[in-house]
């Protein structure tokens, strides 16, 4: 299983959000660090097939990024996910794994296994309204992760969520990163330095730092910092 990406570059106008990024990615977990402005956010849209490059391609295992064979091996959790707050939370993962195209007792099994891997089983039957952000920002991991896919990219997934959950986070990511590709993207550092395999940097649309975690001395913090400290961002 791997991931390719090959010169990937998006441009809006004379802004180039994202500026020639090559990336060979096989399972692990890869936290993605930058400024706002960086071209995070861009990259992680490139590689869902929500946005087109402007030159470049995607592929994995052959299939390039607009074809459903990349798609149904694809899970999502963009910053704001969007959901019905008259929904409950069963309900909600119900209606997105009839989306991806699972059939009832496929979905029903999965929603139970989700709910329960988030740890709101208990709340399962709930309006999502009634959520608090923390809970959300889980419903929202639990719908990425409905068709078991192969590519989960998680774009702020921490948000919100209390230092409890945080640590289960963690560690639910850690273990889906043993046979998946986990693409992390946050502003939260200690979140890249405990569960990514590999750190990524981008500052201006370039990928500008690529490592494993161990080899950043004085701690990933510190490290990060330093590539910033002309104060040069948005």
């Amino acid at each position: 299983m791997e991931l390719i990406i090959d010169r990937l570059s998006k441009q809006y106008g004379s802004k180039i959000a994202v500026d020639r990024i090559s990336l060979g990615l096989k399972a692990g977990v890869y936290g993605l660090l930058g400024a706002n402005g960086a071209g995070k956010t861009t990259l992680m849209r490139l590689l869902c097939g929500i946005l087109k490059p402007t030159s470049g391609s995607i592929s994995m295992d052959g299939s390039d990024v607009s074809t459903e064979e990349y798609r149904s091996k694809l899970g999502y959790l963009p910053q704001d996910f969007g959901y019905y707050p008259n929904f409950t939370g069963e309900d909600f993962l119900l209606y997105m794994a009839a989306l991806k195209g699972l059939n009832k007792l496929q979905a029903k099994r999965r929603t139970a296994e989700l709910l329960k891997v988030v740890a709101l089983q208990d709340v399962g039957k709930k309006k999502i309204k009634t959520y608090s952000g923390g809970m959300k920002q889980r419903l929202g991991i639990a719908q990425a992760l409905l068709g078991n896919p192969r590519l989960l990219i998680l774009d702020e997934p921490t948000t919100g969520l209390d230092p409890k959950e945080r640590a289960r986070f963690r560690n639910l990511i850690a273990e889906l990163g043993k046979d998946n590709i986990v693409f992390l993207s946050t502003h939260v550092v200690s979140d890249i330095e405990h569960i990514a395999d590999t750190i990524l940097i981008m500052k201006d649309g370039e990928l500008i730092y690529q490592g494993k975690r161990e080899e950043q001395q004085g701690g990933l913090e510190q490290f990060y910092l330093k590539q910033f400290e002309e104060g040069n961002h948005d």
